[in-house]
């Protein structure tokens, strides 16, 4: 007990620590020693309040989000564009003489439609379909049907420019799955390869020097037009308002306005509940392969989906078909239909609907609807579809995410810290480990006899 009292004593006489050898000094009196130690604890205990608050900002203010408006040199990339087919009368009649023959019932036909254009409900199909019915769902694979009706790229796409140079619709519009079923999206991180195996991404950037984006395109089918950022997908609840629904012989005009994220690199190093977001390589999901808040909000509706009904519906991406709901998924589908189609927060007690805590994409843009316009073309030769979609003007703003309390910001604050308060380094640290550990260790190793072991620690 005496040895390691002496070591203490030792320490605290030679350490880096200030103020703590006028404590063990022989030659000043107890007040002064009482002084010294209560200045000691104060500087401790300020040096510990700085330290805790300079932690509480690195993990709850470590970034700033600003708005830059030095617009003149920047480049901006046009929206993805996502085309997902909505209605196919001439198809679904054609599958459906094909399998009852040409004098069916109308009834069948709507049954089709709900199944390959699903969007959580499926009135004809649970009246109308079973065993006791000639169209029986339950020997159906819903999978294979959709696949039957949905429209190829060329059967959907005729004509496609970008500022009025044509491209080849279907070798940059790539098929993408999604909860609305087989869409094609131009320039979407998620868009599978296409027929050559390749992934095909369009020029449509912007700046002073090329002006205002415009994409022009010719569609033969009725078709819903997402306009979304590249890690975004088309999913049930996207809100009308975002979305174009366009049909044969009317001309669309839809003007937008684009405001995107820039991202210091640092924010890499910095966690995802520090900067409140993600970026789309960092995916916790199994629905899409890229994170987003659209896609989480998919994973959220598959998840409740099955624990709800023990299935999901037939078109959500990447589920095995042996998940696959048939007429009584259907049916438990269709009777929580309002439970599944809305997302709510979690603090939203009492109401009806998918709780889906998803933070936003890092790198999502806000795009905005300027304006709409559509005009009848009842004399053109086919019926077609022209829709034109173009930035109303250059963005003159960006938001910029800054990381203002990095992991340097914090090592450099808490040792200025612990250094004007109490003057500790790393060092200082390293002297406890090696008085109270190695050098005891040592001693005791070498000393001939107890006497000698503390005269020859002391001396």
């Amino acid at each position: 007990m005496g040895r390691y009292y002496n070591i203490l004593k030792e320490y605290m006489k030679n350490s880096s620590l200030h103020g703590v050898k006028f404590l063990i000094d022989d030659e000043i009196s107890f007040v002064e020693r009482l002084f010294w130690l209560f200045a000691i604890i104060l500087s401790w205990i300020g040096s510990g309040f700085l330290i805790m608050s300079a932690l509480d900002a690195f993990y709850h203010n470590a970034i700033s989000f600003v708005v830059e408006s030095s617009y003149r040199d920047w480049t901006t990339n046009f929206p993805s564009v996502v085309v997902c087919e909505s209605k196919n009368n001439d198809k679904i009649q054609g599958v459906a003489d094909k399998i009852w023959g040409t004098d069916h019932d109308f009834t069948f036909e709507e049954i089709l439609n709900e199944l390959t254009f699903f969007r959580g409900e499926s009135y004809h199909a649970i009246r109308e379909c079973g065993p006791e019915f000639e169209f029986d769902c339950l020997t159906m694979n819903f999978t294979d049907l959709v696949k039957m009706i949905r429209s190829s790229c060329d059967e959907i796409f005729s004509i496609c420019r970008w500022n009025s140079e044509h491209f080849d619709c279907c070798s940059y519009f790539l098929p993408i799955q999604t909860e609305v079923g087989l869409c094609y999206a131009l320039n979407s991180i998620h868009s599978e390869a296409s027929s050559n195996g390749k992934k095909k991404r369009l020029d449509t950037f912007s700046n002073k020097y090329t002006g205002p984006g415009k994409l022009y395109m010719e569609l033969k089918t009725e078709s819903n037009i997402f306009t979304i950022g590249e890690e975004e997908v088309p999913h049930l609840v996207t809100p009308k308002s975002e979305i174009l629904a366009v049909g044969p012989y009317i001309s669309y005009t839809r003007t937008i306005s684009v405001k995107n994220i820039e991202n210091d690199p640092l924010t890499r190093d910095v966690s995802v509940e520090q900067r409140n977001c993600r970026y789309s390589d960092e995916n916790i999901l199994d629905v899409h392969n890229y994170y987003s808040y659209s896609a989480c909000s998919v994973q959220c509706r598959k998840d409740k989906q099955l624990r709800i009904c023990n299935c999901t519906n037939h078109l959500m991406p990447n589920v095995p078909v042996t998940q696959h709901c048939h007429l009584e998924g259907l049916r438990c589908l269709n009777d929580h239909y309002e439970e599944l189609s809305v997302v709510i927060a979690k603090w939203s007690i009492g109401k009806k609907g998918v709780v889906c805590d998803c933070l936003p994409s890092c790198s999502e843009i806000d795009i905005s609807v300027v304006h709409d316009t559509r005009d009848n073309i009842y004399g053109h030769s086919s019926p077609l579809s022209m829709v034109s979609i173009e930035l109303a003007s250059l963005p003159t703003e960006r938001y910029k995410r800054n990381v203002i309390r990095g992991k340097l910001d914090l090592v450099v604050s808490m040792g200025g810290t612990a250094g004007l308060f109490v003057g500790a380094s790393v060092l200082s640290f390293v002297e406890i480990f090696y008085y109270f550990l190695i050098r005891p260790c040592y001693m005791s190793q070498n000393v001939e006899t107890p006497t000698n072991n503390v005269n020859e620690f002391l001396y």
